[in-house]
């Protein structure tokens, strides 16, 4: 396997594999992977000799783990805006991956968080495997999910979305097809035979019919029994009232969960909450991207993005200085203003 290359690109059959190789760095995505994803798929798309794409992540350890979230801290703290230019290509990348024309089959082996959701989810063959986690981390980090993520966590049933999108839990096989982030599970060990039998494949009927007959019932998840205070506590208007509700609930997952909340940034919480909401009354995919990029321009911009990755990433001492510090700090004006349009720099893809 070539180490040099980022995205391997091979054909085997009728399949085209797209294989993210950045092992040591769990796969995470740049700017030239992504330009690499987007022309791949293009050439896809008008080759009538490829009948599906396969996504996958090299070194056992997962699909990708997300952006590269180093280049994004280094790139803000000197002022630069290469990734703004990332996150435009991302996000019309995870709208091809959703409307791509052929069966798009995503490995989710291993862990798939934030940019990694992004190029598997929005896929219509979603295969996970008992080592999966799957996350959209972002507030941990002072940032809001994107990648579609926002659309895909509101549609997912009750307010598990909003449980997963404010506390950046991950989870595993069961849950993720519960949350509508996957489709199908197949145990690891018979990855290698689902793949190479996929190459046989010439429609779209077959390709789902070979992987449906590898795919077998997921382990229990855990999140099909919290229903009742996920849906509970999470229906609330506001952060300040989801915490009171969790800390009052008198169970020790939400009393963690609420404890993981006062962990993570206060402004990031907020913004979360009415972009899930938001993005369930937008509907289309396209149109929650273009909320979303808003609002990745305007976390870019501000304090707590840079402060989360250098707490967690660069200096690793897990004690981020929030601002402001607590939830009630954080207006209703300053929450707006993470969506206001951009004028000419606005992503634009609902209307186009």
């Amino acid at each position: 396997m070539n180490e040099d290359e980022p995205v391997l690109l091979h054909t085997e059959g009728h399949i085209l594999h797209i294989t993210l190789n950045r092992p040591r760095a769990l796969n995470a995505l740049t700017h030239t992977m992504v330009r690499c994803i987007d022309e791949a798929l293009v050439r896809a798309a008008a080759d009538d000799t490829v009948t599906a794409v396969v996504i996958g992540g090299a070194g056992g350890r997962g699909l990708c783990a997300g952006g590269d979230i180093r280049s994004i801290y280094e790139d803000a703290r000197a002022g630069r805006s290469a990734s703004v230019d990332f996150w435009r290509d991302e996000y019309r990348l995870n709208a091809r991956i959703a409307r791509f024309p052929k069966p798009y089959v995503a490995l989710m082996d291993g862990i798939v968080m934030g940019g990694g959701v992004g190029v598997s989810a929005h896929g219509d063959v979603r295969v996970v495997t008992e080592r999966s986690r799957v996350a959209m981390p972002e507030t941990g980090i002072g940032f809001v999910p994107d990648v579609g993520g926002t659309h895909l966590l509101a549609a997912a049933p009750g307010e598990l979305g909003t449980h997963l999108a404010l506390t950046g839990r991950a989870v595993g096989a069961a849950d993720a097809i519960l949350c509508g982030l996957a489709d199908h599970f197949v145990p690891s060990d018979h990855l290698t035979d689902l793949t190479t039998e996929l190459a046989g494949s010439v429609t779209s009927a077959e390709v789902e019919e070979t992987v449906r007959r590898y795919a077998t019932t997921a382990p229990e998840g855990e999140l099909a029994a919290q229903r009742t205070w996920i849906d509970g506590c999470y229906a609330a208007d506001t952060v300040e009232e989801i915490i009171d509700r969790l800390s009052d609930s008198g169970l020790t997952a939400a009393k963690e969960a609420a404890a993981t909340l006062l962990t993570v940034s206060p402004t990031a919480l907020k913004v979360t909450l009415a972009a899930v909401r938001r993005a369930g009354r937008l509907g289309r995919l396209e149109a929650a991207l273009d909320q979303e990029f808003r609002v990745s321009c305007r976390a870019f911009a501000g304090h707590d993005l840079v402060e989360g990755v250098r707490a967690r990433i660069i200096d690793k001492d897990r004690t981020p200085r929030w601002s402001p510090a607590e939830v009630r700090e954080v207006t209703a004006a300053e929450v707006a203003r993470h969506f206001e349009p951009l004028g000419e720099q606005e992503l634009g893809l609902a209307a186009s």
